[in-house]
């Protein structure tokens, strides 16, 4: 993976950078950011967790996320007892996913528009999720209420619009990440669909807090219940070690 060197004699991170920008994002980013953290552009996540393929399957997976360029997230879980690994990406504007039982006999495969608008969602979504340092390359608008903020990323020519809705309890924790992201959910024809991820637990990692405990679900069109949500689930993390570079 081609990943940008990080300049240590580059910006570091003040309140001052994002006074500018609408509330609830000033709110998320002094929240996620210490003041004079090195505006870091990419990470390398380790995690594990369960991710529903049928049934709940467990795994354990690396991530390495530059944005708004790539992302790559390898994984090794288990089907019948039998061991599956691959990945997921989005490379040279190009979304891709390879899964092979044993390392060698293909299981699952996918490229071609379709998973690359698909990807180049997911990128912006775990953009600001997991590299808030990175937030320069967005574009910011007020949300809904006060209390959420959208961060509008410029993706392989697509706008992507990643909702970020924060606690009013903890000043600036997000709570939800959500966007209408293109993909085929539960059987569905592609299209947009609201793809949303809840935050149950942060940790902080080199002056940058990110979700450490997460959960993902594509919700049915037209509903954003708590329910729906629960229904629509299909992967659980837990993040155990983030390096920033």
């Amino acid at each position: 993976m081609a990943s940008v060197p990080f300049d240590a004699s580059g910006p570091r991170f003040s309140a001052a950078m994002v006074e500018h920008l609408p509330d609830a994002a000033r709110r998320f980013l002094t929240h996620a950011i210490s003041n004079g953290t090195p505006l870091w552009s990419s990470v390398e996540l380790t995690m594990h967790g369960s991710i529903k393929i049928g049934s709940w399957r467990r795994f354990r997976a690396t991530e390495t996320l530059t944005p708004p360029h790539e992302f790559v997230w390898r994984a090794t879980a288990r089907v019948a007892g039998l061991p599956v690994s691959g990945y997921d990406r989005y490379i040279d504007a190009c979304g891709q996913m390879r899964w092979q039982l044993f390392g060698r006999i293909p299981v699952m495969s996918g490229a071609g528009s379709d998973i690359t608008r698909s990807a180049a969602g997911r990128l912006a979504g775990e953009a600001i999720s997991f590299v808030p340092t990175a937030f320069r390359g967005a574009d910011w608008a007020a949300g809904s209420d006060p209390d959420s903020c959208v961060s509008i990323w410029r993706i392989d020519g697509q706008d992507e619009h990643v909702e970020v809705r924060v606690d009013v309890d903890v000043e600036g924790r997000p709570r939800r990440f959500s966007l209408p992201r293109w993909g085929k959910p539960q059987g569905n024809q592609y299209g947009l669909h609201t793809f949303a991820v809840s935050v149950d637990e942060e940790n902080h990692f080199q002056g940058v807090t990110i979700p450490s405990k997460f959960r993902a679900a594509w919700l049915p069109a037209n509903d954003q219940s708590a329910n729906a949500e629960s229904s629509g689930e299909f992967f659980r993390a837990t993040i155990t070690q983030a390096q920033f570079t």
